[in-house]
């Protein structure tokens, strides 16, 4: 029998999940909501039924898993409660330092459904924490250091959208190479924000706005620019479209530490992404959670999990006895 997952909300993330459960045997998509018109909502496949939102809770027998695919800023928060009361869920919440309150609410409500949730799931936070933990329980006595990119922003891009005169915009973060190869090298450098990442932006501007004063809100915007040292390029929305249309991440987790009677020895432990899409590979480290999930509830564990609570195995389509006999 194959795991039936939902889709809640179908924008990039969405339609990547869709994409992923074709190359994994044993689950099926069982159906895709959304708040808007389902007329109106395209999937990939033409034969995967549209539900409304709201109808979701009535369909409790119809799926094993619902993968909600809403922004972390205000959907999650929200989303990720109510649905763990009725299904067993896998979130990719990504605001860092409100992690431990989602797990809180979460877990709550996950136990009162006797449900399996587990939240922030995805590359970071999820394959890049994982990898965090496991070069600090190996290196104690060291430094870690995370870079990303170079890819595209998606919250970064939508700030400058944001500022008046602007038509369309994409911005890359960019990790500065003299940063990333002192570190590999085991130098244990102290950096600042501004030493570790530089900002590119791509922007078009609308007919007659004053570039000079988009570029400055760029640069000085609090929280976003201000911090980096940010480059900004006015281009064509023929160029942006050709140049600029994909949406690439990645980067790269490193530990630097030192074992020996007087820390003679250096070790660096790598960990290291290059994404052409982020959404697509999202999902697809969803999908492998929602397995986990699903299988955890079987066993009757129930409540909140992050990627440090479940084993590998639980991940995997291949049983154990395959595991140990191909990986191991």
């Amino acid at each position: 029998m194959k795991i039936r997952i939902g889709i809640m909300g179908y924008g990039n993330l969405g339609r990547g999940i869709e994409c992923a459960l074709r190359q994994n045997d044993d689950m099926e998509l069982a159906a895709v909501f959304t708040r808007r018109d389902p007329k109106t909502v395209k999937t990939v496949s033409n034969d995967v039924k549209v539900y409304r939102a709201q109808d979701a809770v009535g369909m409790q027998d119809k799926i094993d898993v619902m993968i909600l695919c809403g922004g972390s800023a205000t959907d999650l928060p929200v989303q990720t409660p109510q649905y763990a009361k009725y299904f067993n869920v896998i979130d990719s919440f990504d605001t860092h330092a409100k992690i431990p309150e989602h797990f809180e609410n979460v877990d709550k409500a996950a136990k009162e459904g006797g449900n399996t949730a587990v939240i922030s799931v995805g590359w970071d936070p999820g394959m890049f924490s994982l990898n965090r933990l496991y070069a600090n329980a190996i290196l104690t006595d060291g430094k870690d250091y995370t870079f990303w990119g170079r890819g595209v922003s998606q919250g970064h891009s939508d700030a400058i959208r944001r500022i008046e005169g602007v038509k369309n915009a994409k911005q890359y973060t960019v990790p500065i190479q003299a940063a990333v190869d002192a570190v590999r090298n085991g130098e244990n450098p102290e950096l600042s924000t501004r030493q570790k990442h530089l900002r590119e932006c791509y922007v078009v501007a609308e007919e007659g706005a004053d570039k000079e004063r988009i570029e400055r809100e760029i640069k000085t915007m609090p929280n976003y620019f201000a911090d980096y040292d940010t480059t900004v390029h006015f281009i064509s929305e023929e160029e942006l479209l050709r140049e600029h249309s994909g949406i690439p991440h990645g980067g790269c987790v490193i530990r630097s530490g030192r074992t020996g009677e007087r820390g003679e020895n250096s070790h660096v432990i790598e960990y290291s992404l290059k994404l052409d899409s982020n959404p697509e590979f999202t999902a697809s480290v969803l999908i492998a959670y929602a397995r986990a999930a699903y299988r955890l509830n079987k066993e009757g564990q129930t409540g909140c999990k992050t990627v440090f609570d479940i084993a590998p195995a639980y991940l995997s389509a291949k049983s154990a006895a395959e595991l140990r006999k191909t990986m191991l």
